[in-house]
């Protein structure tokens, strides 16, 4: 690791690393629409924290590997947590797009 953390991936590259060589695995974007619209990861699904409650008709099989993530980490961390009290066995809250160095389609 360098002193600054100037030359390591973040949480975020890796959780999104670790999902693209995640067979089945979903990755899943709770920020909202506006937000998602202006630019998010090839690949992701949209569905926002506030209606996190349409995930068991999008995803209804509790056993797909989830790796969560919003703006910042915080409202993908609420949703990881209730993700896993829904009964979703395999869920990663992998943190925040600010910190993702990758890049964003729109």
């Amino acid at each position: 690791m360098g002193r600054f953390g100037l030359f390591t991936k973040s949480g975020m590259d890796e959780g999104v690393a670790e999902y693209r060589q995640t067979s089945g695995a979903v990755l899943l974007d709770v920020r909202t629409r506006e937000e998602y619209a202006d630019g998010h990861i090839d690949g992701s699904r949209n569905l926002p924290l506030d209606e996190i409650d349409a995930v068991l008709k999008a995803i209804p099989n509790r056993d797909t590997p989830l790796f969560v993530h919003c703006r910042s980490g915080a409202r993908s961390g609420q949703a990881a947590a209730y993700l896993k009290k829904m009964g979703y066995r395999n869920v990663r809250n992998i943190g925040g797009i600010l910190d993702y160095q990758g890049k964003t389609v729109r």
